[in-house]
């Protein structure tokens, strides 16, 4: 099967994630998108992080009910910081009867030469990139999908937890499970 890794922190999770998400899934051949929370991104401070626990429980909760997005937690076996790298030869071994393929924006692909052993990932997996504006890509191989017209929104993690910290409504930013469980919880104040 052809699986889609959308790595990220999911500090929360929100509607853009999953809108890139379900627009990945179904403008490709990859049968699931796998949304694999990362505990310490290894180019981004981790100051601000919630619990990756808490974190994997949001996804798992955004996306319930939707067969073809699975949440994971591979990486809170891995070595910290995580490695992209180091996850996929991970799970090769642990799945081989799967294709994995990267998911990212054109924005993140401008630091993909700054990640770890770059050049094994694209030997060995695709990358699926969704185009943001102000970060046009040309696709340097046959490795690499890119899609066009990306639904975006302009939404942002650090955006939803600036407005909890001033104690403003997320609503229709977040899932309502997500909302209900970082209420509930008092996260990000």
């Amino acid at each position: 099967m052809e699986i889609g890794l959308y790595f990220g922190s999911f500090n929360p999770i929100h509607h853009g994630h999953l809108i890139i998400a379900m627009f990945v899934q179904q403008s490709t051949p990859l049968k699931e998108v796998w949304f694999v929370v990362t505990p310490q991104n290894p180019l981004k401070p981790s100051a601000s992080l919630l619990n990756e626990h808490h974190r994997y429980f949001m996804v798992q909760e955004a996306i319930q009910g939707e067969p073809s997005l699975k949440a994971s937690n591979i990486e809170f076996h891995q070595p910290r910081p995580s490695y992209t790298v180091d996850t996929l030869a991970y799970l090769r071994e642990q799945y081989p009867q799967h294709q994995f393929s990267v998911i990212m924006g054109s924005d993140a692909y401008q630091n993909f030469h700054r990640w770890k052993n770059p050049e094994v990932i694209l030997k060995n997996h695709g990358i699926v990139i969704y185009k943001r504006p102000g970060f046009e890509i040309n696709a340097p191989n046959n490795q690499i999908t890119v899609l066009e017209k990306a639904p975006l929104l302009q939404i942002s993690s650090t955006h939803i937890r600036e407005l909890i910290k001033q104690g403003k409504s997320i609503r229709y930013l977040v899932p309502q499970r997500v909302m209900d469980e970082i209420i509930q919880n008092r996260y990000y104040h």
